[in-house]
């Protein structure tokens, strides 16, 4: 498995990825993700040879990126590294390619000197979410409800 920096080519996959986490990692179109890419500074992509097999999207503070949950740790945080969603193919899921990708984006907040920011769905749950990020230091700073949904917003600092 290599992990490398993720390109525009990729959106496809990224999508098709997204699309098997729902509901945790969020709706969104092929065009979104295109998006998405473009307002990320550091977006990483676990490969076997030319497959994707999961993949994290983060931004930095301050894009034009709609998003309330974004929003929210932009009033209230100067820097940080936003992780927008990671994701795992179903068939690569429990072989420990998620945890590697967030060991990447811990090592990048620190050579840079900020926190790592993300939200969980609390409402509709995300277990399984709650459990990676605890095992991964996240300390829940909030709550935020919007909608239908809930969710709990996290911060790893080094």
């Amino acid at each position: 498995m290599e992990i490398k920096h993720l390109d525009v080519e990729d959106a496809s996959k990224i999508w098709e990825i997204n699309e098997q986490g729902l509901p945790g990692t969020g709706k969104v179109s092929k065009d979104e993700i295109v998006q998405l890419l473009a307002y990320s500074d550091y977006s990483l992509g676990a490969y076997d040879g030319d497959q994707l097999l999961g993949f994290v999207i983060c931004l930095p503070p301050n894009t034009e990126y709609g998003s309330l949950n974004y929003a929210w740790f932009n009033q209230r945080y100067d820097d940080f590294l936003y992780v927008d969603r990671i994701s795992v193919a179903k068939e690569s899921q429990n072989q420990g390619i998620g945890s590697k990708l967030y060991q990447q984006v811990k090592k990048r907040s620190e050579e840079i000197g900020v926190p790592v920011t993300a939200e969980v769905n609390i409402y509709p749950p995300n277990p399984g979410s709650m459990r990676f990020h605890s095992r991964h230091d996240f300390e829940q700073v909030g709550v935020l409800e919007h909608d239908e949904k809930s969710v709990a917003l996290f911060v790893y600092q080094q």
